[in-house]
């Protein structure tokens, strides 16, 4: 059974197992909330545990997405942990309307927009994605000069790669992958 409920905005895919006795766990798969009970519940019992585990993973979540000031203090750390000192972003922000690309940034105004679908990627990939922007800041292009500057970042390879891997998974046979600016 899989359904978007009003507690969370994903489909919930509820799953019955017999060798489960007392326990209820929830976690995410491809795109959807799985909440895992016993086979023996009632549909009263397995409505109130969807509730349940879709309002703990919503906490969950909404206690790690950052807000743009989050998201603009981490790419300051970034930048002065890998950039020249006078080279800052003027903001950082999060954005909706980015569905083909991680990030982009306007060098001229030295502002960055990071496509919200990051918000609940792992830390590591978030900090590349800022990085890459960052680089920007820097090098226009993507030359040589630009990958020296965002290899810096220790977790460049591992990111690229797990950015990929989303990409592949989302594009469902689509050629084109999501981009940077």
């Amino acid at each position: 059974m899989s359904s978007p409920r009003p507690e969370i905005d994903i489909p919930v895919e509820v799953r019955r197992s017999a060798r489960r006795k007392r326990t209820v766990s929830a976690f995410r798969e491809n795109g959807r909330l799985i909440v895992a009970i016993p086979a023996r519940f009632t549909r009263a019992e397995e409505e109130h545990w969807v509730a349940e585990m879709s309002k703990r993973v919503t906490a969950k979540q909404q206690g790690r997405r950052p807000s743009d000031a989050d998201l603009a203090a981490r790419a300051d750390r970034l930048a002065a942990a890998y950039l020249p000192p006078a080279v800052r972003p003027s903001s950082v922000a999060w954005v909706t309307n980015q569905g083909r690309r991680w990030g982009s940034c306007t060098p001229a105004h030295r502002t960055i927009r990071i496509s919200h679908r990051l918000r609940d990627m792992p830390d590591w990939v978030l900090d590349y994605v800022l990085m890459h922007e960052l680089a920007h800041l820097v090098v226009s292009g993507h030359g040589h000069d630009f990958w020296d500057i965002v290899n810096q970042y220790p977790q460049t390879e591992r990111a690229r790669g797990f950015l990929h891997g989303v990409s592949h998974r989302d594009a469902e046979g689509e050629l084109d992958e999501p981009e940077f600016d």
